[in-house]
């Protein structure tokens, strides 16, 4: 619902489980993946969160669609099948709707992590006419980057009135040893060791001095990431050869048939036509650029995640070796 320019998102349901048929008694993991990722833009299911939505409205909740979310491993998230769901949902649906990205590698370490996206509306003009290269429409002249292809919006995490209650009556760990009994009023007020400690206290997770688990993961997607782009720039740079080789073909044949129909000219013959070359001569198609761009969106992503990562352990780390004595530390 969208409340004074905040869009509020209260509930969520996942769309259901296709089941793949065996095929000779093998079961393709990559068609379930297909399948899993193309389940916004299915009709069966679209008719399905119509339907879901009704049931919302029965019980008094006040449900609009406004967007769906997906689940990710390591921040990989950018590709294809993200932009054509989103892309669904802002031409179809709404263009405020959003995708709600949830990182469970980084949220089973205990740290929430979801972040909101919507696609910008210069990359939405260039998705619609489907034209990522640089001859016609061209993305020189649009100037679209692989930053302008999401939005990603500020997020705040709310619980429920009825979820903060459940947490606040959450019962405690009982006490080990008997307590000794307050002799006074102040003495409640003063000493809270003598107050059972809440349910919900801090952990000190944080402060291992350990290398983040994930950062040596992280490396490898982003070096793989690295040698992708690296193998579309070599597809790009094998076109241009191709292009400028077939060029040099027409110019040549150009200039030959405008010497023939000089000398034509002279003997008061009928020129030939100087425009057979596009029968002739096939010009090679310029490689989409849509894939590089993403590529590009999510190298950045995994560098981001990498700073992140070695922002906290330099942290700490620096931190061990301020309070070492001096015997024990060393340079690094």
């Amino acid at each position: 619902m969208d409340n004074k320019g905040v869009l509020e998102t209260t509930n969520a349901f996942p769309f259901p489980v296709v089941e793949i048929p065996n095929q000779d008694g093998h079961h393709d993991n990559n068609t379930t993946a297909n399948y899993a990722a193309a389940a916004p833009r299915a009709k069966a299911n679209t008719l399905y969160q119509n339907e879901m939505i009704r049931n919302l409205r029965e019980v008094n909740i006040d449900a609009n669609n406004v967007g769906w979310y997906t689940s990710a491993n390591m921040g990989n998230f950018v590709n294809l099948n993200l932009i054509e769901n989103q892309y669904h949902y802002q031409k179809d649906l709404n263009e405020r709707t959003v995708a709600l990205v949830h990182d469970v590698s980084r949220s089973s370490q205990g740290s929430l992590s979801l972040r909101a996206f919507r696609l910008s509306p210069l990359f939405m003009t260039a998705y619609k006419e489907n034209k990522f290269n640089t001859e016609t429409w061209g993305l020189q002249k649009s100037g679209l980057r692989y930053q302008d292809i999401l939005i990603e919006l500020p997020l705040q995490i709310h619980n429920s009135h009825l979820l903060t209650a459940f947490l606040h009556q959450l019962p405690s760990k009982p006490a080990g040893s008997e307590l000794a009994l307050p002799s006074s009023i102040a003495e409640i007020a003063h000493k809270t060791s003598t107050i059972s400690q809440a349910p919900l206290y801090p952990n000190f997770d944080s402060l291992d001095l350990s290398i983040d688990p994930f950062l040596e993961k992280t490396c490898d997607l982003l070096l793989d990431s690295i040698e992708a782009h690296h193998t579309e720039l070599n597809n790009y740079q094998y076109y241009q050869r191709q292009l400028a080789r077939e060029q040099n073909k027409i110019t040549a044949w150009q200039a030959k048939r405008k010497a023939e129909n000089a000398t034509r000219a002279l003997a008061k013959q009928p020129l030939l036509p100087e425009d057979e070359w596009q029968r002739m001569f096939k010009l090679p198609t310029e490689p989409s650029r849509l894939d590089v761009m993403l590529n590009s969106r999510q190298i950045e992503q995994y560098a981001r995640q990498v700073d992140g990562f070695t922002a906290g352990v330099s942290g700490k780390m620096f931190a061990v070796k301020n309070n070492m004595p001096p015997s024990q530390g060393g340079e690094a």
